[in-house]
């Protein structure tokens, strides 16, 4: 039986079947996989994340905050460096194991569906539910979590139930690889802050020769990484905000031009990938019901886009530009942590 009676126009709803929780993803295929294999010729990787401590303290979000490592205790003792003779004379080993806390979203990044739903009328009955991609339902496949007051948001934590249905871990299970594709941004905007639409993208696309095919894995080098990494974990949330480029999540014709594209995935190495808060329409205000994060609603609520956010994608950009191309195969899996709704990323680039 159908979660929903009604789907949001353009959407993808359906269209990979009725309990469909990979989106897009399902476009990289075997085929894809192969095409991403026969970019590689000369055996070069580049890794394109950002360390896991950075940016540094929680400015960009103020929800969240760098990892925390911790020794793990064995018998008493921090097991850092432990020489395990003192359990046993005879024994020679030194050991060490650790444990750490992480905010699943604080650097590089992938954005589960789970992560930005919609109030939208999914019944057809005139009243609008929590809805996220193909019907999938807030407070039940996305459960809720009891509220209570709490103090320091860092120290304090709900535990989350989980959501099974569009957790993270079925990008892991089908393997998140295939062919990368790169959009070189700054050579147009440079380092100042900057909203690309349509016409500037298409005008970059055609400019550098790229082609963006159905179920390419879509990169856009804005020179953020770079911005954050010379902040070397102090950063200054003025200049962040004010840096680099950003996709004009209120521009229609990009919108469209992402559905009918047939990208898999959109890849930025900002932070977003879509300026905040979104600018008014050419029109003037945005009035009545509307999103707030308008490309998050297009690509994760609607078309089943996965969105990676705040890679490192300086060098790869640099050497691609020296040798004229554009493609690449992409290896990005994120971790396979069942019901989180995003996890950090190590993704690498393969020439």
């Amino acid at each position: 039986m159908s979660r929903w009676k009604k789907r949001p126009a353009g959407s993808t709803w359906g269209d990979f079947g009725p309990d469909d929780r990979l989106g897009r993803v399902n476009l990289i295929t075997a085929e894809k996989v192969k095409q991403g294999a026969a970019e590689v010729k000369e055996g070069r990787s580049f890794c394109l994340s950002l360390p896991l401590e950075y940016p540094g303290g929680n400015l960009l979000n103020p929800r969240r905050f760098p990892p925390q490592l911790f020794a793990v205790v064995r018998e008493g003792r921090p097991n850092m460096a432990l020489p395990l003779s003192m359990y046993d004379p005879h024994v020679t080993d030194v050991s060490s194991d650790d444990a750490a806390l992480l905010y699943l979203q604080y650097s590089t990044q992938w954005d589960s569906f789970a992560h930005i739903g919609s109030m939208f009328d999914a019944d057809g009955d005139g009243t609008p539910e929590r809805v996220f991609y193909n019907g999938w339902r807030g407070g039940s496949d996305i459960p809720d979590v009891p509220d209570r007051n709490i103090g320091e948001p860092r120290l304090e934590r709900f535990p989350s139930p989980g959501t099974e249905a569009l957790g993270i871990h079925n990008f892991a299970r089908h393997g998140m690889q295939g062919r990368g594709v790169l959009v070189n941004l700054k050579d147009a905007v440079g380092d100042k802050r900057d909203w690309v639409g349509y016409d500037l993208l298409m005008r970059l696309i055609e400019a550098q020769k790229v082609a963006v095919e159905q179920g390419d894995m879509l990169c856009l080098y804005t020179g953020f990484g770079d911005v954050v990494m010379a902040m070397q974990k102090k950063p200054d949330l003025h200049r962040l905000e004010n840096s680099c480029a950003v996709l004009d999540g209120r521009d229609t014709k990009l919108l469209n031009w992402i559905t009918d594209s047939g990208l898999s995935c959109l890849i930025a190495d900002n932070y977003a990938v879509e300026g905040l808060p979104a600018r008014e329409s050419d029109s003037g205000p945005v009035e009545g019901s509307h999103a707030m994060l308008p490309l998050h609603e297009h690509c994760l609520f609607k078309l089943g886009i996965p969105l990676g956010e705040l890679w490192y994608l300086s060098d790869l950009a640099a050497w691609l530009k020296q040798h004229g191309r554009s493609r690449f195969m992409l290896t990005a899996p994120p971790l396979r942590l069942t019901g989180a709704v995003g996890s950090p990323a190590s993704p690498i680039a393969t020439v």
